[in-house]
C-alpha cells in the first residue's frame, strides 16, 4: 500500500514539473508580427552610426553623446528625418519646460492631449510626471476617466475644457478663450494650444507606428473607458 502511495506522489510530482515546463510565463509578452523587438514599434531603431554627420549631430543634440541608441518613443521615430527630429525636440523643450503657464499646468495639458487621442505610450509616460509636478489625483482621474470637471482649480478646469472642446469639436468658444486669457494671458493661451498641439503631433506619430511600452512600464490608460 505504501509503495502504491509513493508511486502516486511521484507521478503527481512529475506531472506538475511537466506542466510547469509547458505553461507560458506571465512575463513573456507577445508582440504583433509587425513590431520590431528593439524599437517596440513598426519602424526599426535608427542608431547613431546609421546617420550621416549632420544626422549624428542632431542625434547627439537630442540624446547626448553617451549613447548610440535612442530612447524608444517619439525621439526614435522622429530620427527617420533628423531635421524633423531636431525641430520637434526644440519645440518640445520650449513648450514643456519654459512655458509661462508653469510645469504643473503644462502636464495637465499634456494629459488632456494624450487622453483625447487615447495614446497609451504618451499617457503612461506622463501620468507620473504630472504627479511629480503636483497635479492632484482628482484632476488626473477626471482626465483619465473622462469625467466632468469638478473639485479642482479654475486653471485646471479651464485647461481640460479648452482641450476637450478643441480636440472634440474643432472649435473654441469665445468665452473659453477669454477665460484662458484672463488666467494665463495671451502668451500663455497661445502656449497652452502649442503644448497640446505638440503632444497631439507625437500621439499621431506613435499611433502610426503602433508604439508599445517597454515591458517594465505598466499601461496606465484605460483605453475603453
Amino acid at each position: 500500500m505504501r509503495k502504491i502511495f509513493r508511486s502516486i506522489l511521484l507521478l503527481s510530482a512529475l506531472l506538475a514539473i511537466n506542466c510547469a515546463c509547458v505553461l507560458p510565463s506571465n512575463n513573456i509578452r507577445m508582440l504583433p508580427d509587425d513590431i520590431d523587438p528593439e524599437s517596440l514599434s513598426r519602424l526599426p531603431m535608427i542608431h547613431k552610426g546609421d546617420l550621416d554627420a549632420e544626422g549624428r549631430r542632431i542625434f547627439e543634440f537630442i540624446m547626448g553623446t553617451e549613447t548610440d541608441t535612442p530612447n524608444i518613443g517619439p525621439a526614435a521615430v522622429s530620427l527617420y528625418n533628423p531635421k524633423v527630429a531636431e525641430g520637434m525636440q526644440m519645440l518640445n523643450q520650449e513648450v514643456r519646460y519654459r512655458s509661462v503657464i508653469g510645469r504643473r499646468y503644462t502636464e495637465v495639458a499634456i494629459l488632456v492631449a494624450s487622453r483625447e487621442f487615447d495614446q497609451q505610450y504618451e499617457w503612461s509616460m506622463h501620468e507620473d510626471a504630472a504627479r511629480t509636478e503636483g497635479v492632484p489625483g482628482v484632476v488626473i482621474d477626471t482626465i483619465k476617466y473622462n469625467r466632468d470637471v469638478a473639485e479642482m482649480s479654475k486653471e485646471e478646469s479651464l485647461i481640460i475644457r479648452f482641450g476637450r472642446q478643441i480636440l472634440r469639436e474643432h472649435r473654441l468658444d469665445t468665452e473659453v478663450f477669454a477665460e484662458a486669457v484672463a488666467l494665463f494671458g495671451r502668451r500663455g493661451t497661445f502656449e497652452l494650444a502649442a503644448i497640446m498641439g505638440d503632444y497631439v503631433m507625437a500621439a499621431i506619430m506613435l499611433h502610426a507606428v503602433d508604439q508599445h511600452l517597454a515591458a517594465d512600464r505598466p499601461a496606465l490608460l484605460p483605453i475603453n473607458e
